[in-house]
């Protein structure tokens, strides 16, 4: 394999960028899908960075909107004041979703949003009528991931990114199985059977750490890159809500990657006919231009701290920046005002039927699978036995670096999708604005890569 042969000539060129003896390409320019580096290389960005770039890079509407933000203030404190881009992006937010979630908290990050969601998850059983300060529990699921910060660590179940800090990470929450048709469902178990499973799974663990000690239950709408793009099968979410209603517990919606268009639907959740009482959004919210991500907050969770303090006690140095908030809100007009959404829905199909046509009998692909501009390819050793990839081999990150390096593509890969420590998958995740042409090419390039790697 490929694989062997670069590993034994000792090519660092084909390991991923993370050792500190070892630079990666300098970016110093960008056009649309393209990123530039200092050789002049146009490296087509199949990603967008980590699912971030849903509009491309240098949109000229969106520079001038920062710029004319930065004109007129670049910040203010935000418990002490407010301006008038972050309450039309607040306002655009709750909007998109029938103002069920009715209020946003807007902040800096993905992490950021998910630290103030377990915040405000217990905070709410401190406002209720009758408090309820026994619930101090949060329920999350293996290989998932929430943020790299101690408390979104300690809520995130990827065996390997939490490894290092397991002794300092909180304890105060537990594990149950993800939603993984591809290799935790059954030969001949049902959709209906397999969700009764989950669902019986999930009421165990209520069960065991006690059903009034749960502040939430907490899942990826579509997972990320520790799973790799798994959406959930018919009905799962409403079994997830249904046991969380049972004992009075919230269900947050991590949809940080997958959420803000990405699956072709502004809030994934649009899909699974639930709505969650917590959401995060982050990536797809700002496009990449400024750091931003933001927590949506149901009615009826704001109408409990209305009666209650009538505050949120939390904050950040930099929530609600004026100068982010005028970049996503020109995103999100772009995104509108383009039909980009519809763009998603009608190539997001055909981008996947393309790859598992292109790649579905490769010995070494193990599944495809996504939703809208949000697909992942999980290779294996054998296709039969699904067996990953020992994570020592590293596989995806030698599939990113011969992109770069050989077909001038970027994917995102990630590792330990099996078990939480072996199994490799990388992530196409286009602008919403790409053409059929921009598809075809992404498509093509990825064949090659497999190709030259695998054989």
């Amino acid at each position: 394999m490929e694989a062997e042969k670069v590993q034994k000539n000792g090519d660092d060129s084909a390991i991923i960028y993370a050792k500190l003896d070892t630079r990666p390409p300098t970016i110093v320019n960008s056009n649309g899908n393209y990123l530039i580096t200092e050789d002049g290389q146009a490296i087509l960005d199949a990603s967008g960075g980590a699912a971030v770039a849903c509009i491309g890079h240098n949109n000229a509407r969106v520079n001038d909107a920062i710029m004319r933000q930065l004109q007129s203030f670049s910040y203010i404190y935000a418990p002490f004041f407010t301006s008038p881009a972050s309450e039309k992006l607040a306002k655009m937010l709750s909007e998109s979703t029938q103002n069920q979630m009715s209020k946003a908290f807007i902040v800096s990050s993905g992490t950021e949003a998910i630290e103030a969601a377990l915040k405000m998850a217990r905070q709410y059983f401190l406002e209720l009528p009758t408090p309820e300060p026994s619930r101090s529990r949060f329920i999350a699921r293996r290989q998932s991931y929430h943020g790299n910060t101690l408390g979104s660590l300690s809520l995130g179940g990827h065996v390997a990114r939490r490894a290092p800090y397991t002794p300092i990470l909180t304890t105060n929450v537990s594990h149950v199985s993800p939603c993984y048709p591809y290799r935790d469902k059954t030969a001949g178990e049902t959709d209906e059977a397999y969700v009764a499973r989950l669902a019986q799974e999930l009421e165990d663990e209520f069960q065991a750490v006690g059903p009034n000690n749960v502040c939430a239950f907490v899942a990826e709408t579509v997972s990320g890159t520790t799973l790799g793009c798994v959406p959930a099968v018919s009905g799962y979410f409403k079994a997830m809500k249904e046991v969380c209603d049972r004992h009075g517990a919230l269900l947050i919606l991590d949809e940080v990657m997958s959420g803000m268009g990405r699956c072709g639907t502004l809030h994934a959740w649009e899909q699974e006919g639930v709505v969650p009482d917590l959401q995060t959004v982050a990536k797809g919210l700002g496009g990449g231009y400024t750091p931003i991500g933001a927590l949506l907050v149901n009615k009826r969770v704001v109408e409990a701290l209305n009666k209650g303090t009538g505050s949120f006690v939390h904050s950040q140095t930099y929530q609600g920046h004026p100068v982010a908030c005028a970049a996503a809100w020109e995103v999100q007009q772009i995104i509108r005002d383009d039909n980009l959404l519809e763009n998603v829905r009608n190539l997001g199909d055909y981008l996947g039927n393309r790859l598992k046509e292109r790649l579905g009998d490769h010995d070494h692909v193990g599944d495809i699978r996504g939703r809208g501009f949000f697909w992942g390819i999980e290779f294996v050793q054998d296709k039969t036995s699904k067996e990953p990839f020992p994570v020592e081999r590293k596989m995806a990150p030698l599939i990113h670096a011969t992109g770069v390096s050989k077909y001038s593509i970027s994917f995102l890969h990630g590792v330990g999708v099996a078990d939480g420590k072996d199994g490799d998958i990388i992530q196409i995740a286009p602008p919403y604005n790409a053409t059929k042409a921009d598809i075809d090419l992404i498509i093509e390039r990825t064949v090659l890569v497999v190709k030259h790697v695998f054989g």
